[in-house]
């Protein structure tokens, strides 16, 4: 069984030698998105609350090239730079999660590069 990668102009191009996602069988991991807009790849929102919402975007974008949505995520992992960052993000998490069963989710709070607050990556299970 092949690894494939997924590609998508609608998201960012990774930083480094690494896929957007990646997919082998019925498992995609995509990789952990910022908020960076993908046509200027300059960071969209100055608080958590607007940068996760262009994170999900970027997430919702990747997930669609691979033919998927949130709707198969099973794990997501939450990258905070700051404790303070918690409530504004699940405020903005609660609403764009959508329907449950919602996916087992840890939240890690760690150093992040330039003026960015939030890191996301979704491990997903396709039909």
């Amino acid at each position: 069984m092949s690894k494939t990668a997924v590609s998508t102009e609608n998201a960012p191009k990774p930083p480094a030698k690494f896929s957007q996602a990646v997919r082998k069988g019925n498992l995609l991991q995509v990789a952990g998105q910022v908020a960076f807009d993908p046509a200027t790849n300059e960071i969209v929102g100055d608080d958590v609350a607007g940068q996760t919402r262009q994170t999900f975007k970027n997430i919702e974008a990747v997930l669609k090239e691979a033919g998927s949505s949130l709707a198969d995520a099973i794990m997501v992992r939450v990258y905070l730079t700051d404790t303070a960052h918690f409530a504004p993000f699940n405020e903005v998490y609660n609403e764009l999660i959508g329907e449950g069963p919602h996916a087992a989710r840890t939240t890690v709070y760690v150093g992040l590069p330039g003026e960015l607050l939030v890191e996301i990556d979704v491990l997903c299970v396709l039909d």
